[in-house]
């Protein structure tokens, strides 16, 4: 497979960010599916900051209109699904939509989480938690929430 190829046909692991993807094919070829995602989440530690902050922006806010109207990538709406945030009480929603604009507020980005790994209270828990951290420390989070969620898609991918 081409480098175009393999851009398009994995670029959707890392959320409208296929350039992670492309960057990475110079260390094919893989021998695992985590020795893929590994060279994947290299080019990212690699990457200047302000392509990291672009990768976190391009993700939805949790438990958002355009999330609850399925207006988001087919594996982000999965994936909010998976953790009951399509099926929200009028009070949840507006929790989420309050810590998601104070978070928002606070970093200049939406809020990541693995949201597989999770359900709806320990997502809530996270965002009311690491609101009280530094911009520094939630750039690292938020690449390492990616870094999770990336490898389930991959894994997702190659096993499907």
């Amino acid at each position: 497979m081409n480098r175009t190829g393999f851009a398009t046909s994995l670029g959707f692991a890392f959320e409208l960010s296929p350039w992670v993807v492309e960057r990475s094919y110079d260390a094919a070829p893989f021998a695992s599916v985590e020795a893929m995602h590994a060279a994947m989440m290299a080019v990212l530690d690699a990457a200047p900051e302000a392509d990291k902050l672009a990768l976190i922006r391009a993700h939805p806010e949790l438990a958002s209109k355009a999330a609850i109207a399925k207006h988001l990538t087919a594996e982000s709406n999965a994936e909010q699904a998976s953790a009951g945030l399509d099926r929200l009480t009028p009070e949840e929603f507006e929790r989420f939509h309050a810590l998601n604009a104070a978070y928002r507020e606070r970093f200049g980005f939406p809020f990541i989480i693995a949201v597989r790994l999770n359900d709806k209270t320990s997502i809530l828990a996270a965002m009311q938690a690491r609101l009280s951290n530094d911009r520094a420390a939630e750039i690292a989070e938020a690449i390492k929430q990616i870094g999770l969620i990336s490898k389930l898609r991959l894994q997702d991918a190659v096993t499907a």
